[in-house]
Protein backbone atom coordinates (compact mmCIF):
# COMPACT_ATOMS: atom_id res chain seq x y z
CA UNK A 1 0.00 0.00 0.00
CA UNK A 2 1.70 3.86 -0.84
CA UNK A 3 1.82 6.45 1.77
CA UNK A 4 -1.47 8.61 0.39
CA UNK A 5 -3.63 10.36 2.70
CA UNK A 6 -6.99 7.80 2.11
CA UNK A 7 -9.02 10.20 3.99
CA UNK A 8 -8.68 13.13 1.18
CA UNK A 9 -8.50 10.26 -1.53
CA UNK A 10 -12.35 9.11 -0.99
CA UNK A 11 -13.28 12.69 -0.16
CA UNK A 12 -14.09 13.58 -3.58
CA UNK A 13 -16.17 10.45 -4.09
CA UNK A 14 -18.22 10.84 -0.55
CA UNK A 15 -19.12 14.48 -2.04
CA UNK A 16 -19.92 12.62 -5.30
CA UNK A 17 -22.39 10.07 -3.49
CA UNK A 18 -24.09 12.74 -1.05
CA UNK A 19 -24.54 15.05 -4.57
CA UNK A 20 -26.01 12.17 -6.59
CA UNK A 21 -28.39 11.02 -3.51
CA UNK A 22 -29.85 14.20 -2.83
CA UNK A 23 -30.38 14.75 -7.02
CA UNK A 24 -32.29 11.67 -7.63
CA UNK A 25 -34.46 12.13 -4.20
CA UNK A 26 -35.51 15.47 -6.08
CA UNK A 27 -36.30 13.62 -9.30
CA UNK A 28 -38.53 10.87 -7.08
CA UNK A 29 -40.27 13.74 -5.44
CA UNK A 30 -40.86 16.04 -8.74
CA UNK A 31 -41.78 12.78 -10.70
CA UNK A 32 -44.73 12.22 -8.00
CA UNK A 33 -45.68 15.92 -8.31
CA UNK A 34 -45.86 15.98 -11.82
CA UNK A 35 -47.63 12.47 -12.50
CA UNK A 36 -48.70 11.44 -9.36
CA UNK A 37 -46.43 7.68 -9.36
CA UNK A 38 -42.31 8.29 -9.28
CA UNK A 39 -40.55 5.02 -11.16
CA UNK A 40 -37.89 5.88 -7.90
CA UNK A 41 -38.98 3.88 -4.54
CA UNK A 42 -36.10 5.53 -2.58
CA UNK A 43 -32.01 5.74 -3.45
CA UNK A 44 -29.21 4.56 -1.25
CA UNK A 45 -25.50 5.41 -1.57
CA UNK A 46 -22.25 4.47 -0.38
CA UNK A 47 -18.86 5.01 -0.72
CA UNK A 48 -16.74 1.42 -0.68
CA UNK A 49 -14.75 0.38 2.12
CA UNK A 50 -10.80 1.21 1.39
CA UNK A 51 -10.66 -2.76 2.46
CA UNK A 52 -13.28 -3.59 -0.43
CA UNK A 53 -10.74 -1.17 -3.00
CA UNK A 54 -7.91 -2.54 -2.19
CA UNK A 55 -8.94 -6.63 -2.44
CA UNK A 56 -10.57 -5.83 -5.84
CA UNK A 57 -7.08 -4.00 -7.36
CA UNK A 58 -5.56 -7.19 -6.63
CA UNK A 59 -8.26 -9.29 -7.87
CA UNK A 60 -8.39 -7.45 -11.04
CA UNK A 61 -4.87 -6.50 -11.03
CA UNK A 62 -5.05 -2.37 -10.91
CA UNK A 63 -2.32 -0.68 -9.93
CA UNK A 64 -2.37 1.79 -7.40
CA UNK A 65 -1.67 5.14 -9.11
CA UNK A 66 -4.59 4.03 -11.42
CA UNK A 67 -7.55 3.06 -8.54
CA UNK A 68 -9.39 6.40 -10.21
CA UNK A 69 -10.18 4.91 -13.10
CA UNK A 70 -9.40 1.46 -13.11
CA UNK A 71 -11.84 0.91 -9.96
CA UNK A 72 -15.28 2.10 -11.34
CA UNK A 73 -17.48 1.20 -8.18
CA UNK A 74 -15.86 2.97 -5.36
CA UNK A 75 -18.65 5.75 -5.22
CA UNK A 76 -21.97 3.59 -5.66
CA UNK A 77 -25.48 4.98 -5.98
CA UNK A 78 -28.67 2.24 -5.71
CA UNK A 79 -31.99 3.22 -6.78
CA UNK A 80 -34.87 0.87 -6.50
CA UNK A 81 -37.89 0.32 -8.50
CA UNK A 82 -41.44 -1.35 -7.52
CA UNK A 83 -41.07 -2.93 -11.40
CA UNK A 84 -39.25 -4.18 -13.46
CA UNK A 85 -40.76 -1.84 -16.41
CA UNK A 86 -39.51 1.64 -14.27
CA UNK A 87 -36.04 0.28 -14.28
CA UNK A 88 -35.96 1.22 -18.52
CA UNK A 89 -37.27 4.20 -17.26
CA UNK A 90 -35.36 5.16 -14.71
CA UNK A 91 -32.36 4.49 -17.12
CA UNK A 92 -33.67 6.86 -19.84
CA UNK A 93 -33.61 9.75 -17.26
CA UNK A 94 -30.28 9.39 -15.95
CA UNK A 95 -29.08 9.01 -20.00
CA UNK A 96 -30.95 12.87 -20.36
CA UNK A 97 -29.21 14.40 -17.52
CA UNK A 98 -26.74 16.90 -18.24
CA UNK A 99 -24.92 17.16 -15.11
CA UNK A 100 -23.15 13.43 -15.55
CA UNK A 101 -21.82 11.89 -18.75
CA UNK A 102 -23.31 8.28 -19.25
CA UNK A 103 -19.24 5.74 -19.91
CA UNK A 104 -21.33 2.60 -20.43
CA UNK A 105 -24.14 0.30 -19.08
CA UNK A 106 -24.34 -3.18 -18.26
CA UNK A 107 -27.58 -4.83 -18.27
CA UNK A 108 -27.85 -7.57 -15.78
CA UNK A 109 -31.50 -8.29 -16.41
CA UNK A 110 -31.62 -9.42 -19.81
CA UNK A 111 -28.10 -10.29 -19.39
CA UNK A 112 -28.28 -12.03 -15.91
CA UNK A 113 -25.43 -13.88 -14.37
CA UNK A 114 -25.13 -17.38 -13.08
CA UNK A 115 -25.95 -16.69 -10.01
CA UNK A 116 -29.19 -15.48 -10.42
CA UNK A 117 -27.88 -11.85 -9.79
CA UNK A 118 -29.93 -9.30 -11.91
CA UNK A 119 -29.57 -5.34 -11.78
CA UNK A 120 -28.89 -2.50 -14.48
CA UNK A 121 -25.81 -0.93 -13.87
CA UNK A 122 -24.60 2.35 -15.43
CA UNK A 123 -20.71 3.71 -14.95
CA UNK A 124 -20.72 7.36 -15.43
CA UNK A 125 -18.89 10.58 -14.78
CA UNK A 126 -19.81 13.24 -11.97
CA UNK A 127 -17.58 16.37 -11.56
CA UNK A 128 -17.48 17.26 -8.15
CA UNK A 129 -16.27 20.85 -7.06
CA UNK A 130 -13.85 20.59 -4.80
CA UNK A 131 -11.50 23.48 -2.52
CA UNK A 132 -9.03 22.73 -5.17
CA UNK A 133 -11.14 22.85 -8.53
CA UNK A 134 -13.46 20.75 -10.74
CA UNK A 135 -12.31 16.81 -10.33
CA UNK A 136 -14.36 14.23 -12.26
CA UNK A 137 -15.11 11.29 -10.45
CA UNK A 138 -16.37 7.52 -11.50
CA UNK A 139 -19.63 6.46 -9.89
CA UNK A 140 -21.37 3.36 -10.55
CA UNK A 141 -25.24 3.71 -10.23
CA UNK A 142 -27.33 0.56 -9.85
CA UNK A 143 -31.15 0.23 -10.82
CA UNK A 144 -33.09 -2.66 -9.81
CA UNK A 145 -36.12 -3.57 -8.19
CA UNK A 146 -36.87 -4.03 -4.63
CA UNK A 147 -36.60 -7.97 -4.48
CA UNK A 148 -33.58 -7.68 -7.08
CA UNK A 149 -31.97 -5.42 -4.19
CA UNK A 150 -33.08 -7.96 -1.84
CA UNK A 151 -31.67 -10.93 -3.48
CA UNK A 152 -28.27 -9.11 -3.88
CA UNK A 153 -27.86 -7.66 -0.52
CA UNK A 154 -28.23 -11.25 1.08
CA UNK A 155 -25.68 -12.73 -1.98
CA UNK A 156 -23.35 -10.20 -1.30
CA UNK A 157 -22.76 -11.13 2.38
CA UNK A 158 -22.40 -14.46 1.87
CA UNK A 159 -20.14 -14.42 -0.35
CA UNK A 160 -18.06 -12.22 2.01
CA UNK A 161 -18.28 -14.35 4.98
CA UNK A 162 -17.26 -16.70 2.28
CA UNK A 163 -14.48 -15.04 0.46
CA UNK A 164 -16.64 -15.03 -3.14
CA UNK A 165 -16.02 -19.25 -2.88
CA UNK A 166 -19.63 -19.73 -1.85
CA UNK A 167 -20.46 -23.80 -0.93
CA UNK A 168 -22.13 -25.51 -3.30
CA UNK A 169 -25.42 -25.96 -1.62
CA UNK A 170 -25.81 -22.28 -1.24
CA UNK A 171 -24.57 -21.50 -4.73
CA UNK A 172 -27.95 -23.40 -5.94
CA UNK A 173 -30.27 -22.27 -3.25
CA UNK A 174 -29.25 -18.96 -4.10
CA UNK A 175 -29.74 -19.33 -7.77
CA UNK A 176 -33.36 -21.09 -6.68
CA UNK A 177 -34.37 -17.74 -4.42
CA UNK A 178 -33.22 -15.46 -7.75
CA UNK A 179 -35.26 -17.44 -10.00
CA UNK A 180 -38.62 -16.75 -7.31
CA UNK A 181 -37.28 -13.31 -7.00
CA UNK A 182 -38.09 -13.07 -10.75
CA UNK A 183 -41.15 -15.02 -10.17
CA UNK A 184 -42.00 -12.45 -8.00
CA UNK A 185 -41.55 -9.22 -10.63
CA UNK A 186 -43.20 -10.94 -13.15
CA UNK A 187 -46.85 -11.30 -11.14
CA UNK A 188 -46.45 -7.82 -9.85
CA UNK A 189 -46.02 -6.61 -13.11
CA UNK A 190 -48.81 -8.73 -14.54
CA UNK A 191 -51.46 -6.47 -11.84
CA UNK A 192 -49.11 -3.04 -12.20
CA UNK A 193 -52.46 -1.28 -13.24
CA UNK A 194 -54.27 -2.12 -9.94
CA UNK A 195 -51.59 -1.61 -7.83
CA UNK A 196 -50.86 1.85 -9.28
CA UNK A 197 -54.37 2.47 -9.28
CA UNK A 198 -54.92 0.94 -5.49
CA UNK A 199 -51.47 3.42 -4.25
CA UNK A 200 -53.03 6.65 -6.55
CA UNK A 201 -56.75 6.16 -4.40
CA UNK A 202 -54.30 5.85 -1.23
CA UNK A 203 -52.23 9.00 -1.49
CA UNK A 204 -55.87 10.80 -2.53
CA UNK A 205 -57.49 9.94 0.29
CA UNK A 206 -54.51 10.73 2.26
CA UNK A 207 -54.65 14.22 0.72
CA UNK A 208 -58.34 14.68 1.68
CA UNK A 209 -57.77 14.01 5.02
CA UNK A 210 -54.71 16.09 5.85
CA UNK A 211 -57.12 18.91 3.71
CA UNK A 212 -59.67 18.39 5.91
CA UNK A 213 -58.08 18.42 9.17
CA UNK A 214 -55.85 21.78 8.02
CA UNK A 215 -59.05 23.31 7.12
CA UNK A 216 -60.95 22.60 10.55
CA UNK A 217 -57.66 24.05 12.03
CA UNK A 218 -57.89 27.33 10.38
CA UNK A 219 -61.79 27.73 11.87
CA UNK A 220 -60.07 28.11 15.23
CA UNK A 221 -58.13 31.30 13.22
CA UNK A 222 -61.42 32.89 12.36
CA UNK A 223 -62.57 32.43 15.89
CA UNK A 224 -65.03 29.77 14.73
CA UNK A 225 -64.52 27.21 17.74
CA UNK A 226 -68.32 25.65 17.81
CA UNK A 227 -68.25 24.88 13.96
CA UNK A 228 -64.33 23.15 14.35
CA UNK A 229 -65.51 20.95 17.06
CA UNK A 230 -68.61 19.84 15.56
CA UNK A 231 -66.58 19.60 11.92
CA UNK A 232 -64.32 17.46 14.12
CA UNK A 233 -66.64 15.34 15.69
CA UNK A 234 -68.72 14.39 12.62
CA UNK A 235 -65.41 13.77 11.08
CA UNK A 236 -64.65 11.28 14.10
CA UNK A 237 -67.88 9.54 13.71
CA UNK A 238 -67.47 8.72 9.79
CA UNK A 239 -63.47 7.41 10.47
CA UNK A 240 -64.80 5.30 13.75
CA UNK A 241 -67.37 3.39 11.06
CA UNK A 242 -64.93 1.59 9.83
CA UNK A 243 -61.48 0.51 7.83
CA UNK A 244 -63.56 1.18 5.02
CA UNK A 245 -63.85 4.95 5.09
CA UNK A 246 -66.35 6.95 3.01
CA UNK A 247 -64.41 9.40 1.51
CA UNK A 248 -67.34 10.86 -0.15
CA UNK A 249 -68.72 11.90 3.19
CA UNK A 250 -65.46 13.21 4.09
CA UNK A 251 -64.93 15.13 1.07
CA UNK A 252 -69.00 16.78 1.11
CA UNK A 253 -67.60 18.12 5.12
CA UNK A 254 -64.60 19.48 3.00
CA UNK A 255 -66.66 21.39 0.95
CA UNK A 256 -68.69 23.09 3.57
CA UNK A 257 -65.06 23.79 5.88
CA UNK A 258 -63.95 25.66 2.72
CA UNK A 259 -66.79 27.30 2.12
CA UNK A 260 -67.21 28.54 6.03
CA UNK A 261 -63.43 29.77 5.42
CA UNK A 262 -64.10 31.89 2.06
CA UNK A 263 -66.78 33.53 4.08
CA UNK A 264 -65.23 33.99 7.16
CA UNK A 265 -62.27 35.88 4.97
CA UNK A 266 -64.48 38.14 3.12
CA UNK A 267 -66.14 39.06 6.63
CA UNK A 268 -62.36 39.75 7.78
CA UNK A 269 -61.81 41.80 4.25
CA UNK A 270 -65.25 43.94 4.99
CA UNK A 271 -64.47 44.66 8.28
CA UNK A 272 -60.83 45.94 7.29
CA UNK A 273 -62.31 48.37 4.73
Amino acid sequence: MDGRDWGTFLLPYEQAVEELKVKFKTMRSELKKREEYAPIEFVTGRVKRLSSILDKAKRLNVPMDQLETGIEDIAGIRIMCQFVEDIRRVAEYIRRRKDLKVVYEKDYITNYKDSGYRSFHMIVEYPVQTALGQKIVLAEIQVRTLAMNFWATIEHSLSYKYRESLPDEIRIRLKKAAEAANTLDNEMSSIREDILEAQKQFEDNSNITSQFLKAVHQLYFYHLVNEAIDYQERFNKIWQEGQDHDMEAVKELLAEVKKLLVDAKKKDLDHEI
